[in-house]
């Protein structure tokens, strides 16, 4: 039976928390952004892109002052920093609202006074919740930007425990153990993204936006409680590392980006993570504007995870005596028809249909469910083997080098699918909270036609999607042609 130490246990353990204080926060960040902070959805898709962005692109840098300052008191920086945000998130606009700078409410918002959330939260002291008063935000003031330097301890925090619990498990298993190390990892990984996710829905439902407030408190909670579990357990014979240098890092990213073979395969391989970015750029905001706030955006989200967790295996082994650049477009192919598959539902009427005659669903929750399971398949095609080819691409004996800057695409992906994002819902699926139906007289009927093509922000990621496809198959062939000239010159 395979023995693991306790330094890795206490890992896994602390990744699973980490990942559920996280997604329970990304899934509704946007919607918290423009609910309670009152920013529009462009500014909120500019800031949450930049959050998401800049936590894939720090990893690698941080991960090399992790080795030097060693993985445990790394750790410990990770989740004091994220405990710190996580708090701040939920601590500054209630101090806001004392001073008479926010005012929370809960219009149009379905409130289950019966729920466990409800009970608990007058139990505290919390007391009732309004549903008449409108939630008046921050909008327009200069408050709004505190957000900012919160969110940089959960960057900070969030991109040292991407380089340092995957670190410790490389660290802390053996060449025969690894394999197994890293499918405990990443299973604990998608338990805590998909248990995140559910929490959000039953919390905002039960006391209105504010509870996207709460929300952060549960996450700092979580955090919090890994840390202690840092402090006291995680005891490791592996201390400081011989990591990269800084200058090693910078050295590396400069010569990625002088190769035009990486360049174009992180451009080209990014709209396939701008249109899956949607499940929380868009997919929240939309889902709720368009079907109610009885909308459950988390448990949707939570259909990809599902779906990979089902298939990912099954179409590795299926494709695994196929060349990885076949596999990555066949994925790369299905993702523009899961946009427009999730285009589908603004055009069939607000009937609800009935599932086998167990349930029914709005027909845009249905159309969105089955959209991002295509995601979800699309990447059980990709992911697996996209590190594979972006290796083959790196020059001989510094592929451990280039990997470090494999997630580039996901760095570009998330700047630009949520301000896309950002600018298409204030087009096609505006706040209804925004200034333009201030005056109103008759809000039911002007909301209704100003979202009438809601769907149409889908179709523009469709376009994004098909584009990337067609152009990884040119750059094949391309590269297919160049390497058929070299293999020539060579021999001759």
């Amino acid at each position: 039976m395979t023995k693991f130490s306790g330094a890795f246990w206490v890992a896994n353990f602390v990744e699973l928390l980490e990942r559920l204080a996280y997604y329970a926060v990304f899934i509704s960040l946007t919607l918290y952004l423009s609910s309670i902070w009152g920013f529009s959805d462009i500014e909120a898709g500019i800031i949450a892109g930049t959050f998401s962005a800049l936590l894939y692109f720090l990893p690698t840098f941080l991960g090399a002052y992790s080795d030097k300052i060693g993985f445990r008191k790394a750790i410990m920086a990770a989740f004091a920093l994220l405990t710190i945000g996580y708090f701040g998130l939920g601590l500054v606009p209630t101090l806001l609202e004392s001073a008479g700078l926010a005012k929370y409410g809960a219009a149009n918002a379905v409130i289950d006074e019966s729920s466990i959330f409800q009970s608990f939260f007058k139990s505290i002291g919390v007391g009732e919740f309004d549903k008449s008063t409108a939630f008046t935000g921050l909008r327009e003031s200069a408050q709004q930007w505190t957000i900012v330097p919160i969110l940089l301890f959960i960057v900070v925090g969030g991109a040292f425990i991407k380089s340092v619990i995957s670190g410790t498990v490389a660290k802390e298993t053996s060449t025969d153990t690894r394999a197994r190390g890293f499918a405990i990892f990443y299973m604990l990984v998608n338990i805590g993204a998909f248990t995140g996710k559910t929490v959000v829905d039953p919390l905002r439902k039960s006391i209105g936006d504010q509870g996207l407030v709460y929300l952060n408190y549960f996450s700092a909670t979580m955090t919090l409680i890994a840390l202690f579990v840092v402090f006291f357990m995680y005891k490791s014979t592996h201390t400081a590392g011989q990591g990269k240098s800084f200058r090693d890092i910078r050295h590396a990213l400069v010569k990625v980006c002088k190769n035009g073979r990486l360049v174009a395969l992180i451009l080209i391989t990014s709209g396939f993570w701008i249109v899956q970015q949607q499940m929380y750029a868009s997919m929240p905001k939309y889902v709720i504007r368009m079907v109610g706030p009885e909308a459950q955006p988390g448990w949707i989200a939570n259909v990809n995870p599902f779906v990979v967790f089902l298939l990912v295996n099954l179409i590795t082994t299926l494709m695994k005596k196929r060349s990885a650049l076949s596999s990555i477009m066949v994925g790369m192919f299905i993702i523009p028809f899961s946009a427009l598959i999730m285009s589908t539902g603004n055009t069939m009427g607000n009937e609800y249909i009935s599932i086998f005659g167990l349930f029914t669903l709005h027909p845009i929750t249905l159309t969105l469910i089955i959209g991002i399971a295509f995601q979800a398949l699309a990447e059980c095609f990709i992911s697996p083997r996209f590190l594979e080819y972006f290796s083959l691409q790196s020059p001989k004996g510094e592929e451990g080098l280039y990997l470090g800057f494999s997630h580039l695409h996901s760095f570009v992906s998330s700047l630009v699918g949520f301000i896309v994002a950002g600018v298409l819902l204030d087009a096609f699926c505006p706040d209804p909270k925004s200034a333009r139906f201030a005056d109103s007289t008759n809000f039911t009927a002007d909301y209704a036609a100003a979202t009438a093509n809601a769907h149409y922000l889908w179709y523009v990621f469709f376009a994004i999607g098909l584009v990337s496809a067609i152009s990884l198959v040119i750059y094949a062939r391309v590269i297919k042609k160049s390497d058929a000239k070299k293999a020539l010159s060579s021999g001759l």
